[in-house]
């Protein structure tokens, strides 16, 4: 027996289905369908919205085993459908992730713009579940938008769409800047044009600008990205549109890398791209308001290359409480960068879900050990929660050596290590540990090794104490105002970073 679950245009693996090929399934009359083959009988599940169940069997026997074990299963599963959930949002960001870094991947080579643009619509269309799919590239002359790359459609067979086209959707979207959908479902919504492709045989779409940043501060459009006939549900969510936003700034740079190349042959390996990574990495860090008022935060982190594995995160949670996370990653570069957004990615679905900083790292560590032992990378990291209503801070500390609760009346204590750093730990070797908090004096204050092994021309480290020194003479001060004392203190001391540098101040 197996269990699917039905997600951007295809089921997908649940439980017992290693190596098995997932079933076809298609838009029929009354809605989704699966189309059993010899011995496979494959139905969805009364009460738990696309989840599938198959037993596989003689053709008899399959049949009468899944009329027998339908209302078990969904009696059983109904009790797990939270935790299922919960699985289906770490898998969903974790492809999406996964996605974004093989992109990157396939632009950091030397190949030509049509090559890559190709790889990305296949692969960009089997994760938000698009049957067609196109790139279009704008002229050097910027009057027309030459098909590039298409997805279940032969762009070989399309003609170019001059910009100035009143009806042509794509050519709208390159002249506004801005994406543009189509949902039939929606009454409030009507056709806004023309698409590229005049067989398109469903009726919701979406096109999405692709726009370079320039020093100029505006972006400059390059091209548009199209998807459409959308498997199952003809409609794009708003977590696929955000997606399809990245992957269009992606794919930005490796149009603007073909120019180059073309521009001057000797330049063969332009890595403009980085500074969209680099972007695209800070994006992923919160801003510190998101917390609104449950405390005031600082936070800046400033990575020594294009991108880094330093990173931060903080949380609302439940009973007014507040929890912070900063990790770094044992190097930086794009590998660095791969396990920092797997782990923002996890840190978020496991905190919500665990009762304490102990519980929520060691649900974290099983999330990307693979990966953490794929790459041979390890990653120091701290977790603290802090409950202002009952005056504690709780923290699990795995081999982060810069955590200090700093009082109001300014002296600082060490918040230790309680477990080695992720990668190195096991999960049952994470402990956590409990102090007292005094809401609106205490200071949380995480510094990663970037600042604190900051070194001047004369090979002097800044060091932990003029870190703490700066915190002392500011605590009067804001968070952010903290943070940009420091941060102006260790730049004037070490003004080219060896390592990423990040710091954070939670008043709370």
């Amino acid at each position: 027996m197996r269990l699917w679950r039905y997600a951007r245009g295809r089921l997908r693996p649940v439980a017992g289905c290693q190596g098995a090929t997932p079933p076809r399934v298609r838009v029929g009359p009354e809605g989704l369908e699966a189309q059993p083959s010899e011995g496979r009988w494959i139905a969805p599940l009364s009460g738990l919205d696309g989840y599938w169940y198959e037993v596989v069997a003689g053709a008899e026997q399959a049949a009468a085993a899944a009329q027998r074990l339908a209302p078990i299963l969904s009696q059983l599963l109904s009790a797990e459908v939270d935790t299922l959930r919960l699985a289906e949002d770490l898998a969903d960001r974790l492809e999406e992730i996964e996605l974004l870094y093989s992109i990157s991947e396939v632009l950091g080579r030397t190949i030509r713009l049509e090559e890559a643009a190709q790889k990305i619509v296949r692969e960009v269309s089997d994760v938000v579940g698009a049957r067609r799919s196109s790139i279009l590239v704008a002229d050097e002359s910027g009057r027309t938008l030459r098909p590039v790359a298409g997805y279940g459609l032969d762009v070989t067979r399309v003609a170019p769409v001059p910009v100035d086209d009143a009806e042509s959707i794509a050519a709208r979207v390159f002249r506004e800047r801005r994406m543009i959908g189509y949902d039939p479902a929606d009454p409030a919504w009507s056709t806004p044009g023309r698409g590229i492709d005049p067989t398109y045989r469903g009726t919701a779409f979406l096109s999405a600008p692709i726009l370079y940043p320039t020093p100029e501060g505006a972006p400059r459009p390059v091209g548009v990205i199209n998807l459409t006939d959308r498997v199952g549900a003809d409609a794009f969510t708003q977590g696929e549109r955000r997606l399809v936003a990245a992957i269009a700034g992606q794919i930005a740079a490796a149009i603007e890398n073909a120019r180059l190349v073309d521009r001057d042959r000797q330049q063969l390996r332009v890595r403009r791209e980085l500074e969209l990574a680099h972007d695209l990495q800070m994006r992923l860090l919160p801003r510190p308001a998101a917390i609104g008022m449950e405390a005031s935060i600082g936070a800046r982190c400033e990575s020594a290359e294009s991108v880094g594995g330093d990173f931060y995160e903080f949380f609302r949670l439940a009973e007014h409480r507040v929890g912070i996370m900063l990790g770094d990653v044992s190097s930086h570069g794009f590998a660095a960068a791969l396990i920092m957004a797997l782990t923002l990615s996890a840190a978020g679905i496991h905190a919500s879900a665990a009762d304490t900083p102990e519980e929520t790292l060691q649900r974290l560590l099983e999330s990307i050990t693979a990966e953490l032992a794929r790459t041979e990378m390890h990653l120091a990291l701290f977790y603290g929660v802090v409950d202002g209503t009952r005056g504690r801070l709780r923290y699990a500390n795995a081999g982060h050596p810069h955590a200090f609760r700093v009082t109001g009346t300014g002296i600082a204590e060490r918040l230790g290590a309680t477990s080695p750093p992720l990668g190195l730990a096991r999960s049952d070797t994470i402990k956590g540990a409990e102090i007292s908090w005094h809401p609106g004096t205490d200071l949380l204050v995480l510094v990663s090794d970037g600042i604190v092994d900051a070194r001047n021309a004369a090979g002097d480290r800044f060091g932990e104490s003029r870190v703490l020194e700066l915190v002392q003479r500011h605590s009067g001060e804001s968070p952010a105002s903290i943070v940009n004392a420091v941060f102006t203190a260790v730049s004037a001391h070490s003004p080219s970073a060896a390592d990423d540098r990040t710091f954070l101040v939670l008043l709370g």
